[in-house]
């Protein structure tokens, strides 16, 4: 299912496998850069994997010989599975390229569907991604994940929101680097179920902050 909001697509691409995933994105990445193509975003689910950015250390990696897939992208190693929706956008960035800019979007994208969801979420200094800060319960833990590379001025992998996942996966490694701090779903900090079919209409509605510059 497609559907197309500020001249931005979005593709609902169910669950798919990782590395036939990263096929289409590549796919879609050659049409923009050539023209072909408008902006366009894969929305999905994987099948449980975890992937390792261009900065991952061998200590952050599973000690258990849990298969990795290693990819070019930026950032460190983290889990994809059922129960978390992700974005790929394959969006063509403003010249001069704004990488950091390109981030704090996605950011506030995602800010912006816990919100609607009721949950207070922000940035922490020096670290990417979405955060659920320190309380009562813990430490500042994550609740969605970024990791992207820019070729030729159009964008490449993306954002991770955990729903309902199950966040064990989480300990075999030390995610995205970071060891001082948690992460979470949108479930878990409820209290309630928030199903990826419950998010994705939501960061459909929102796609459109990645590109408004």
């Amino acid at each position: 299912m497609s559907t197309t909001t500020s001249g931005l697509s979005a593709v609902r691409a169910g669950q798919l496998d990782y590395l036939a995933a990263w096929d289409e994105q590549r796919r879609l990445h050659e049409s923009v850069v050539a023209g072909e193509r408008g902006d366009t975003v894969l929305l999905l689910e994987h099948p449980s994997v975890y992937t390792a950015g261009k900065r991952t250390e061998p200590w952050d990696r599973p000690m258990d010989g849990t298969p990795v897939v290693d990819v070019d992208r930026g950032g460190k190693i983290t889990w994809h599975g059922p129960g978390q929706l992700v974005g790929y956008p394959i969006v063509r960035l403003p010249d001069p390229v704004d990488v950091v800019a390109y981030v704090r979007r996605t950011e506030q994208l995602l800010i912006d569907v816990c919100a609607e969801f009721g949950l207070a979420a922000g940035r922490v200094e020096g670290r990417s991604g979405v955060w659920v800060p320190e309380d009562d319960r813990g430490p500042a833990r994550k609740v969605a994940a970024i990791g992207i590379r820019v070729a030729r001025g159009v964008t490449l992998h993306g954002f991770s929101i955990n729903c309902d996942c199950e966040l064990t996966y989480f300990d075999r490694i030390v995610p995205c680097g970071i060891r001082d701090a948690g992460v979470t779903s949108l479930t878990a900090e409820l209290g309630r179920p928030v199903t990826v079919a419950d998010v994705l209409p939501v960061a459909e509605r929102h796609l459109p902050t990645l590109v408004t510059v």
